[in-house]
């Protein structure tokens, strides 16, 4: 008897499923899950289902035989790929949980330790957040005498972003300093040397930043033949969500992986690609088809969210856009209320509709949880702010201050960062800047002692000053017995840190208590894993936005708080009823967005998927008129988005006082 064995490389003409997808899946979902050998590409149009046929979809590759870890999702968030394949596991099983998932920069980190050594690229690199990329900016910027400038100097927070906007951007310093900030035009050169100055800087002390993630992954995957062969060995099936997020380097990163089986399926909405700033391509996803022979493009136009009137009101404004794949989004819920156009007198009045309407709702039995006041700019809301908190109207406004901005947290993870990597620097001079008679010149002569010793963490022979001598003993025995502690899981480093810091804490901190309850917070999320490296590149990566993220998240739920936010964030998620406010010409869409036509369908894009975040209702409001003090004019003409729209489409509201 012959018996054959499957490798798992193809999916079976016939297969009996634990799953019945064809009862599960509408007819384009359907196509999607079942089409996973060559390439696709998926147009998913707002509210479609999109997360639920990524999930089908794996699940089926997996009841077909493919191997569990052969399989690559990419997303833009770790919590997403976590979730999904969670949903996968709860559909057929642990093995789910096996396939391979995160963000580009996350799988960029792995891919890295493994396989850089085919670049140079020592597997031993600590991974800079944004604040630390500012501080060594600062650091070369005052060695290189940019500080004493007859002229002003870009201070470390734009300096950061030059940098990281010509990464993202694929674009020369000097053309990104004369488009976007040309103010420093006559510094080009000079800003060219410093950012030169922090490339050497972070490849000498074994750090790379976000950017350099993606871009020496690239480079990887480019330049070293065996290093991409044993990546593309290891993932046979590419799965790529948000694509239209994907700047230039995500994109050939994604090109690559997929190139030499060409069983690659990217997902993602045209008509959602809101992030050029950050250097996204809507030619990316549109372009596509052009990369792959043979590619079948699938378009997912059913929404399971918004009522027809609201859907009507998007389709109509879209039929304006300039390019793209043309869609339809239909629903088979009810028509519902004609979305509400809002004329105020203005802002003060915008805000007393928007309250007013609020309190109408909530009143209804809707929670202010299920409702949302979105806007192009932050500013935009303060006039609201006052209204809300004059009618004693709790609310949330995205954004702010980050959980691991905070002092006492950058200085404990400082420690296990040195701890992981001895090499840098930048960690090592906040370690011993917070010791009693350690200055700035100092804590450089120590690291420089340092670097250059067998045992990087033995300071027995050097000569401090009394004063610091007693502070520099106890910090080199912990980072020694942290050491000898071996191959120990973060939660007990953590712990070892800990116990050195309080002392340091109480003495720096009047609000210690507090703060001890933020590193109890941090010791939560370190018992999730079982390796520093891992944790601190996580950390880095995808930071918790607040002490609440991980271990309060399901009391936050239970707050009732109406949101407030920026369209940009409000992206992916839905509320029953949702506000869309100063909806004026040179607000929305903004003056600085009226340069070019790409710019104005960028605008036009964002203000789609701020009407598509409401499921019930949706009210679209703009002031009779506002002084803007920026552009020196009155602004007083509604947006021509509203104009777009089909007056029909539209109820327009009459406001009595």
């Amino acid at each position: 008897m012959t018996r054959t064995f499957s490798l798992g490389q193809a999916a079976a003409s016939t297969q009996n499923f634990r799953i019945n997808y064809e009862n599960e899946l509408n007819p384009q979902q359907l196509e999607a899950v079942k089409e996973f050998n060559g390439p696709v590409l998926c147009i998913a149009g707002a509210g479609s289902g999109k997360t639920r046929t990524l999930i089908y979809r794996v699940a089926r590759m997996i009841e077909s035989g493919i191997t569990p870890s052969s399989i690559l999702l990419l997303t833009f968030t770790r919590k997403a790929a976590r979730n999904m394949l969670e949903r996968v596991a709860a559909l057929i099983g642990p093995e789910g949980r096996a396939v391979a998932g995160g963000t580009y920069h996350s799988f960029a980190s792995v891919m890295l330790r493994k396989y850089g050594h085919y670049i140079g690229i020592n597997a031993g690199f600590s991974i800079l957040d944004e604040a630390d990329s500012a501080d060594i900016i600062n650091l070369l910027r005052s060695e290189m005498g940019f500080n004493r400038k007859e002229v002003r100097f870009p201070n470390k927070a734009t300096l950061a972003q030059i940098f990281s906007k010509a990464g993202n951007l694929e674009k020369p310093v000097s053309e990104v300093v004369g488009e976007f900030y040309s103010q420093f035009a006559e510094l080009s050169s000079d800003i060219e040397a410093l950012q030169q100055a922090f490339s050497a800087y972070k490849l000498k002390n074994l750090l790379l930043d976000y950017d350099d993630l993606l871009t020496y992954l690239y480079k990887l995957l480019k330049e070293s033949p065996e290093g991409r062969a044993r990546i593309t060995s290891q993932f046979r099936y590419i799965m790529a969500d948000e694509y239209q997020d994907t700047n230039g380097v995500q994109a050939r990163i994604t090109l690559l992986l997929g190139g030499e089986k060409n069983n690659i399926m990217v997902v993602g909405d045209d008509a959602q690609s809101i992030y050029s700033f950050r250097g996204a391509r809507v030619s990316n996803i549109i372009g596509f088809p052009e990369s792959f022979a043979g590619c079948r493009v699938i378009r997912l136009e059913r929404n399971y969210r918004s009522t027809a009137a609201i859907l009507d009101a998007a389709n109509s404004l879209m039929e304006s856009a300039g390019e793209g794949f043309k869609k339809h989004l239909f629903t088979k819920r009810a028509k519902g209320e004609l979305p509400a156009r809002v004329k105020c007198e203005d802002e003060q009045e915008q805000a007393m509709f928007v309250a007013a309407r609020i309190l109408e709702l909530r009143e209804q039995g809707i929670r202010l949880n299920d409702m949302a006041v979105l806007f192009r700019s932050s500013f935009h809301a303060y006039q609201l702010e006052l209204e809300l908190k004059r009618r004693n109207i709790p609310y949330v406004k995205w954004g702010g201050f980050k959980f691991l901005e905070a002092g006492h947290l950058k200085d404990i993870i400082a420690h296990l960062r040195v701890i992981q990597n001895p090499a840098d620097q930048v960690s090592w001079l906040r370690v011993l800047l917070l010791i009693e008679g350690v200055g700035t010149h100092s804590a450089s002569d120590i690291f420089n002692y340092l670097r250059n010793r067998e045992n990087p963490f033995d300071l027995r022979e050097f000569k401090a000053r009394a004063r610091a001598a007693e502070g520099l003993k106890k910090l080199s025995e912990m980072l020694q017995s942290a050491v000898r502690a071996g191959p120990v899981p973060p939660l007990r480093l953590l712990e070892i840190v800990t116990d050195y810091y309080l002392p340091i804490l109480k003495t720096r901190f009047d609000d210690y208590p507090r703060r001890i309850k933020d590193i109890d917070q941090l010791a939560i999320i370190a018992g999730k894993f079982t390796s520093l490296v891992e944790f601190l590149a996580d950390l880095a990566l995808e930071p918790p936005k607040d002490a609440a993220d991980e271990a309060m998240a399901a009391e936050l739920d239970e707050d009732e708080n109406l949101v407030l936010s920026t369209i940009h964030s409000a992206k992916g998620l839905e509320w029953h009823s949702v506000f869309i406010i100063s909806t004026l010409e040179g607000r929305f869409p903004s003056f600085n967005a009226l340069r070019t036509q790409a710019d104005i369908e960028e605008e036009r894009r964002l203000m789609y998927v701020a009407m598509t975040r409401a499921a019930e209702n949706l009210a679209i409001s703009y002031p009779g008129q506002i002084w803007d003090p920026a552009s020196g004019s009155l602004l007083a003409r509604p947006s021509r988005f509203l104009e777009e729209i089909k007056p029909e489409l539209l109820e327009s509201w009459q406001l009595t006082r």
